[in-house]
C-alpha cells in the first residue's frame, strides 16, 4: 500500500513505526520531506492508518511487514522499499520489547525473547542497511538511558541494549568511505505503553521528577533527536545521543 506521486529526495525506512517512539519518528521524518516506509510486525492496521495519515498530509509512505529478527522477512521489506522508492538512505531501528525483572528471578524465555528481537533484529535490519543503505546515507539504533543509570529490574532489558551500543560502534568504522552514518539514540523515561505498563502512579511520578526538566519524555522528544541523525548531522557518527532531559 503507497500513497501520492511525487519522487522524494531521501527515503527512510523505520523499524516498529506504526506505535510509540516509532510512530513519532515516521511522523516528523515525513514532515521533514522523507518517504516513508512503516514497518510493523503484527498490527498492519495501524501502520496501514498511519499511512493514509501521511498521504493526506501530503507526503508518501508504504506499509511493511516482518520479523525483524527474521533475515528473509528483513530482506523482502528492503526490496519492497527499494521497488516503491527506488532505495533507502536513512534506516531507524526502534522495534524493540522490554520485561522487567530482577536478574535472578528473570524468566528466560523472556530474556530470550528480548534478545532475539533487541539484539539479533537489530543486527539483521543494520546487516540488510549495510549491505543496501545508499551513500550518504543514516543507520539510527535506539537503545536507553538506562544503561547508564543501571536501574534494578532492568538487568535483561540493559544487557540486550548495551548489545545494540556496542553494534553501533563497530559498525560506524566499518562503513568507512560511504559516507554513512550510524549513531544510536538512548531515551530516558518516554511515556509510551512500553514503558507506563506495569507502574503505578507513584513509579510514573518518581520517574517524571528524575530528570532536571521535571517531566516525562515525550515521542516526539526522541523523534526530534533521530531527525537531526538522519539529516544535518553528517559529522556525528559512531555515538550514542542520551536524549533523556538531563537525567544523570
Amino acid at each position: 500500500m503507497t500513497t501520492a506521486s511525487s519522487t522524494p529526495r531521501r527515503v527512510a525506512l523505520v523499524t516498529g513505526g506504526s506505535g510509540g517512539i516509532g510512530r513519532a519518528v515516521v511522523e516528523r521524518l515525513a514532515a521533514d520531506g522523507f518517504a516513508v516506509a512503516v514497518h510493523y510486525a503484527g498490527n498492519k492496521d495501524r501502520a496501514e492508518a498511519l499511512v493514509e495519515e501521511i498521504a493526506a498530509a501530503g507526503g508518501r509512505a508504504v506499509a511493511v511487514a516482518g520479523d525483524v529478527a527474521d533475515e528473509k522477512a528483513m530482506e523482502a521489506a528492503f526490496d519492497a522499499v527499494e521497488a516503491t522508492f527506488g532505495g533507502v538512505d536513512v534506516m531507524v531501528n526502534t522495534a524493540g520489547i522490554m520485561v522487567l525483572s530482577p536478574v535472578a528471578t528473570l524468566d528466560l524465555d523472556d530474556l530470550d525473547r528480548m534478545i532475539r528481537t533487541n539484539v539479533r533484529g537489530t543486527f539483521v535490519v543494520s546487516q540488510q542497511a549495510a549491505r543496501r543503505l545508499r551513500d550518504g546515507g543514516a543507520i539510527i539504533n535506539v537503545s536507553t538511558s538506562v544503561t547508564r543509570t543501571q536501574l534494578p529490574t532492568y538487568g535483561g532489558y540493559v544487557a540486550s541494549k548495551a548489545a545494540v551500543e556496542g553494534l553501533t560502534l563497530i559498525l560506524a568504522r566499518e562503513l568507512r568511505g560511504r559516507d554513512i552514518t550510524v549513531n544510536t539514540v538512548a531515551p530516558g523515561p518516554i511515556a509510551t505503553p512500553l514503558f507506563l505498563e506495569g507502574k503505578d502512579e507513584e513509579t510514573v511520578a518518581a520517574f517524571s521528577k528524575a530528570a532536571p526538566l521535571e517531566r516525562l519524555g515525550e515521542p516526539r522528544d526522541v523523534a526530534e533527536s533521530v531527525a537531526f541523525l538522519a539529516g544535518p548531522a553528517r559529522w556525528v557518527n559512531g555515538q550514542v545521543l542520551f536524549t533523556n532531559g538531563g537525567l544523570a
